[in-house]
């Protein structure tokens, strides 16, 4: 995988958690909780064994890399923070997101 989409995707990622973390676990913003540190941890993981290439959208991806419980609190997360930046008018986020 190409380390500049590998670093894209992985920085809207954290972008992501991070709106999710400070609205849902009160952190400032720029931290995020030992429970979102930990779904970072994994998902960079996981975006570093991505047996595809090109790496598919997670979701489109027919091979699912993440446990269960992973894949749905990433779920939960891109589906709030993506709401968050729809309201706010950061198209740009969410292009990112979908490339």
């Amino acid at each position: 995988m190409d380390a500049e989409k590998h670093d894209r995707e992985f920085e809207t990622l954290t972008r992501f958690v991070s709106v999710f973390c400070r609205d849902h676990h009160g952190t400032d913003g720029r931290t995020v909780c030992p429970e979102c540190t930990d779904l970072l941890s994994y998902a960079r993981s996981r975006l570093d064994k991505c047996p595809n290439d090109p790496k598919p959208k997670c979701k489109d991806c027919k091979t699912h890399c993440y446990r269960p419980q992973y894949r749905q609190r990433v779920k939960k997360v891109m589906r709030y923070s993506g709401m968050h930046f729809v309201k706010r008018g950061r198209i740009d986020w969410l292009v990112k997101y979908f490339m």
